[in-house]
């Protein structure tokens, strides 16, 4: 109280009350017969200088003793005085007539006239009409408690508020008035005794507290009002009780909530992918703060990815997935979604037929709409203490909704293109792979659960001639259908060059020219193959074991080298050279030899297996070394004890694959190879070898043809190439017959005319057995052949050791 002291503030007379006003008391002639030490303070005129002058000596003759009417005490109006010195001072004035009292001697009182210093009266004036508008017209509820905390006081909105007459409930406590009422802002007294207690005990006041109560003549619906509490003191200090000024914000504080309850939609449903999770996130938003039971049906064929069914006569199969009751436990048992039907008539059954908003008192059914067309339903209802839904409310639970579709809608999506993926990717991915003689095998391969979706790794067993057997596994960047696409793409390339009996580096290099390609020419067109297509960054390794001569050759492009573990339990990692990935060019990929005794056990695998968020490569390669450490384990088992360490919780967000290869040796029974020269006898001698080598294998019936694609393969041999000439017979699962030689020349079958006197050779051969074909090494070329054994064959070999 800056410019209204303690006294001032006590005083409600004002500034012309005769107790404090400059006064003159005048006689009938208006002739100054009484002269005030405020008056002589106020215009500076001693009594003995004033009294007996008339009026007009302080009141410019334009105001006149009947210019104006006599003013009732405490009113007042603007006068010119002139003060002693001179000046003309504005002054807030009243003249107040006298009773005639006699008819004695002298000058008789007629009025007395009340003057103030014009600001203070205005001041004065400004203070009452404040608190007459806070006391009739305020939109603030004020109320003025005693110490006992009993109402002594209140102006008109205060009694709106509670609606009844002040006499009915003057005396009446805070919290008889308002029972059940509470403060919900959170660190502050929850009761309005408490509040009021603690205001006056330590005199600290309360702002804008959030009180939620019922009207005392209207109970039924809560309302929210915004309190401010602080004390009341006298001049002196002495406490006289506290104030509170309430205003009812139930809109504003209704449409508060309703914001945040949007912003926390925004935040809560819809992070996952997962159309179960998302519809028990859009219950667990609602309820209790919005409703008091929450229910959410899909149909059935959402649930599976595909489009919604249109609405028609007959309402598709609904899956209720998410429920969700105010009255529900902590330790609820989880829900399981089961299938739902609604009879024609329900308040569900109208919504989904019609596509639209159907609602009742306490019940609201919104159709779960995705480009028009209903996905679902979400049903909000309310009980008790909850009021019925409002207009406000009806257009949150529609937004609640509409957000709660979009998401859905991403995640059918999503379920559609993950399974899309998955088939795809299984489908190209080998069903079943061969055992081939050479090695024993086990495999795993885990899809990413993440997300972004199933991704591009694929891993894959290549039978090749001189039961040799290739070995890939490689990762494409990327995740979803196109990742799972370019994987297939991929894959059979590799199976297609691998035939070719190509070296693992030759073969990556091959690989790279192709994928490098097929990037350039989508440039050339100007086709955008997205991030996903474009194989640029795919890692692959490919290996070649060969289980007559035990040695393993092998490259990578950018991929984790494999593990090798060696018969008595030591792993290691070879430095194989890394090359680039796939597609990006430039660099030679070379290949590392390794001569890998019986038995032991090389792991191929991507780095989804051994690299995860709270695992750098490193540590992952560790525990791979440890697991494969128990390596005479049988190989399923080494493969689930593997994935049971590295991706304990299953894969997080990279597919991963594993394949672990247990190697053999070709018995020597089962192989015969033998050194002539490139001379014509030698074809002979060729033919008589392998005659005889049959013989004691017991493969008498197969001489004949034998015979005559060794003599066919050496005559050619003898004609067209130098050096010696190797023939090697390989009694396996079929029949191989090998004659190599020191050139490099490609063998061509072609159909020789009936005057050719040559060239009819492999055209005789490709006649006389199932497969053929061609590899080539740095030191010449090796032409195969594959007969299969007689029906009746007893003789097969043992496997390879």
């Amino acid at each position: 109280m800056n410019a209204w002291n303690a006294a001032e503030s006590a005083d409600f007379r004002g500034p012309l009350d005769v107790a404090r006003a400059a006064t003159a008391v005048l006689d009938a002639q208006d002739l100054i017969i009484g002269w005030s030490p405020a008056a002589q303070r106020l215009l500076g005129y001693l009594p003995e200088e004033i009294v007996g002058q008339p009026l007009e000596l302080l009141v410019p003759p334009a105001v006149r003793t009947g210019d104006a009417p006599d003013d009732a005490l405490g009113g007042g109006r603007e006068l010119t005085v002139r003060h002693r010195n001179g000046r003309l001072v504005r002054m807030a004035a009243a003249f107040c007539p006298l009773a005639k009292v006699s008819e004695g001697p002298g000058p008789q009182p007629a009025r007395v006239l009340v003057a103030a210093e014009l600001e203070a009266h205005r001041l004065w004036e400004s203070r009452q009409a404040m608190l007459h508008g806070l006391a009739t017209r305020s939109p603030v509820g004020l109320g003025i408690y005693d110490t006992d905390l009993r109402l002594t006081w209140a102006n008109s909105a205060y009694i709106r508020e509670v609606g009844l007459p002040l006499r009915e409930f003057l005396g009446a406590r805070a919290d008889e008035l308002y029972p059940g009422g509470k403060f919900v802002t959170e660190g502050y007294p929850r009761t309005l005794d408490a509040v009021m207690h603690h205001v006056i005990d330590t005199g600290e006041p309360f702002l804008d507290l959030h009180f939620v109560g019922q009207q005392p003549s209207d109970p039924g619906p809560d309302h929210v009002w915004s309190c401010s509490y602080y004390r009341l003191q006298d001049t002196h200090g002495q406490v006289l009780g506290v104030c509170e000024d309430a205003f009812d914000i139930t809109g504003r504080y209704q449409a508060q909530r309703r914001l945040n309850l949007l912003v926390e939609a925004g935040a809560r449903i819809g992070t996952t992918l997962d159309m179960t999770v998302t519809a028990r996130e859009v219950s667990e938003v609602a309820v209790p703060e919005f409703a008091t039971a929450v229910t959410v049906d899909l149909m059935q064929s959402v649930l599976n990815g595909d489009e919604p069914e249109p609405a028609g006569g007959v309402l598709p199969t609904l899956v209720r997935v998410a429920t969700r009751s105010a009255h529900e436990g902590p330790d609820s048992a989880p829900y399981s979604p089961h299938r739902v039907e609604y009879p024609p008539g329900s308040l569900q059954y109208r919504s989904l037929s019609s596509g639209g908003m159907v609602r009742e008192e306490n019940t609201i059914v919104v159709p779960l709409r995705a480009g028009g067309t209903p996905m679902g339903l979400v049903t909000f209802r309310r009980g008790a203490p909850m009021t019925p839904f409002d207009k406000g409310e009806i257009e949150l639970a529609d937004e609640l909704a509409t957000r709660t579709a979009v998401c859905l809608d991403n995640a059918r999506r999503f379920t559609r293109e993950h399974t899309a993926a998955l088939t795809l990717q299984r489908d190209l991915l080998p069903q079943h792979l061969a055992s081939p003689s050479a090695v024993d095998l086990a495999y795993r391969y885990l899809p990413s659960d993440d997300r972004a979706g199933v991704g591009g790794d694929w891993f894959d067993v290549i039978g090749l001639s001189g039961t040799r057997v290739g070995l890939v596994v490689g990762d494409v960047v990327g995740h979803g259908l196109q990742a799972a696409a370019t994987m297939g793409r991929l894959r059979t390339t590799v199976r297609a060059l691998a035939r070719l009996d190509l070296a693992p580096d030759e073969l990556l290099g091959r690989l790279d020219d192709l994928v490098e390609q097929t990037a350039e020419e989508a440039a050339t067109v100007g086709t955008d193959l997205g991030t996903d297509d474009v194989a640029t960054g795919v890692t692959c390794l490919y290996a070649v074991y060969d289980p007559v001569s035990r040695w393993c050759t092998m490259a990578r492009a950018g991929h984790l080298p494999p593990a090798v573990v060696d018969p008595e339990g030591g792993v290691s990692f070879p430095d194989l050279p890394a090359g680039p990935p796939l597609g990006l060019g430039g660099l030679p990929f070379e290949s590392l030899e390794l001569e890998l005794p019986v038995g032991s056990l090389l792991a191929l695998f991507t780095n989804g297996l051994v690299e995860a968020r709270d695992r750098d490569v490193d540590e992952g390669l560790r525990i791979l070394g440890g697991v494969l450490g128990e390596h005479r384990r049988p190989l399923d088992e080494l493969c689930d004890h593997a994935l049971a360490e590295l991706l304990p919780d299953g894969p997080a967000t990279d597919d991963s694959a594993l394949l672990l290869v247990r190697t053999r040796e070709l018995d020597t029974r089962q192989v015969a190879a033998w050194e002539l020269p490139a001379e014509p006898a030698a074809v002979a001698k060729a033919r008589e070898l392998a005659t005889e080598q049959l013989r004691e294998w017991g493969l008498a019936e197969l001489s004949y043809a034998t015979e005559l694609v060794v003599s066919e393969l050496f005559t050619n041999a003898v004609r067209h190439a130098a050096g010696p000439l190797h023939l090697r017979l390989l009694r396996d699962r079929t029949l191989l017959t090998e004659v190599s030689d020191t050139a490099h020349t490609s063998p061509h079958l072609r159909h020789s005319a009936s005057d050719d006197e040559g060239g009819r050779g492999l055209f005789i051969v490709a006649q006389l057995v199932p497969r053929w074909g061609t590899r080539y090494t740095p030191y010449g070329k090796t032409i195969w052949t594959e007969q299969a054994f007689p029906p009746h064959y007893s003789g097969a070999p043992r496997p390879a050791r």
